[in-house]
């Protein structure tokens, strides 16, 4: 089982609300209209991510909170244990995948991917491409890269919770990826959304505009 770790801790602040209940592009959600029948017009950052992140091999499904916890918990009906709350969410980004990991079933999963909440523009088939390439060799880190730029969501297996618990919090994740180059894995993908970080109006503005 894979378990999918959505962080959403941040303050938002250049947003103005918390990313996570942030409505999907309206421009986005009228390409969806053409593929599917009746698509979730008010489905937010959140509530995309953790539909295109179901598959077969994910199970485990954790979003991490700090500032904004009530509102999402509130905003988005999730089970009992999914949402956690990051107390040190103001150390960052790290804290908060920690914070994660800690909260996994012992011994049960096989690897974790990673989401940003401010990360939204990705797809079903991009997770199912990630998880396939995963399957082949479960030791390996796993990243998307678009134009050869290295984005999000990553998968990073299980042997390596332990240094991920332990990384520098100045660095993050990053350290622990770059302690491992040898072993990354990453998979060309023609979504320029896992690269794309959302994290203001004006962002999003631009996105609706170039699409």
């Amino acid at each position: 089982m894979i378990a999918v770790i959505i962080l959403s801790a941040g303050e938002s602040r250049r947003m103005g609300q918390p990313k996570a209940l942030v409505p999907f592009p309206e421009i986005l959600i009228q390409k969806e209209a053409e593929r599917t029948p009746a698509p979730a017009a008010q489905r937010t950052f959140l509530e995309h991510l953790i539909e295109v992140t179901r598959h077969p091999r994910t199970g485990a499904l954790r979003v991490i909170v700090g500032p904004h916890a009530a509102e999402i918990r509130a905003r988005v009906k999730l089970d009992e244990g999914t949402l956690v709350f990051n107390p040190e969410w103001q150390r960052g980004q790290l804290s908060s995948l920690q914070a994660a990991i800690r909260s996994l079933p012992p011994e049960k999963t096989e690897g974790i991917l990673i989401c940003l909440v401010d990360h939204p523009l990705i797809s079903a088939a991009l997770v199912a491409s990630l998880i396939k390439t995963f399957d082949r060799d479960k030791s390996r880190i796993v990243i998307p890269a678009y134009r050869g730029m290295r984005g999000h969501p990553v998968i990073f297996p299980s042997a390596l919770y332990a240094e991920l618990l332990n990384a520098p919090q100045e660095i993050g994740a990053r350290a622990v990826v770059r302690a491992h180059d040898g072993d990354v894995v990453e998979v060309p993908v023609e979504e320029e959304g896992v690269v794309l970080n959302l994290n203001d109006p004006e962002s999003l503005g631009r996105i609706a505009n170039q699409r």
